[in-house]
């Protein structure tokens, strides 16, 4: 099982979109600050997540994620909630 997460900071409100294998490893490792990416965001809260079978699948779901589209749907979804 592979997972596509979105990680929102209560630092600043941005987001970040990863996948993994392991969600809580990964989680953790954002929270300690070892993923350069996030590293100054911290502290960060899981926004969305949601599984797939293959990582091909949840590569591809992460891709769009990060797309003009994605980031489109996320701001609109979010928004509004």
């Amino acid at each position: 099982m592979y997972y596509v997460y979105i990680l929102i900071s209560l630092k600043d409100s941005k987001t970040y979109v990863g996948y993994t294998k392991d969600l809580n490893r990964r989680f953790k490792e954002h929270n300690c600050g070892t993923v350069k990416a996030t590293k100054y965001r911290r502290p960060l809260q899981i926004l969305f997540s949601e599984k797939f079978l293959t990582a091909k699948e949840a590569k591809n779901k992460e891709l769009w994620w990060k797309s003009s589209s994605g980031r489109k749907k996320l701001k609109d979804f979010f928004s509004s909630a």
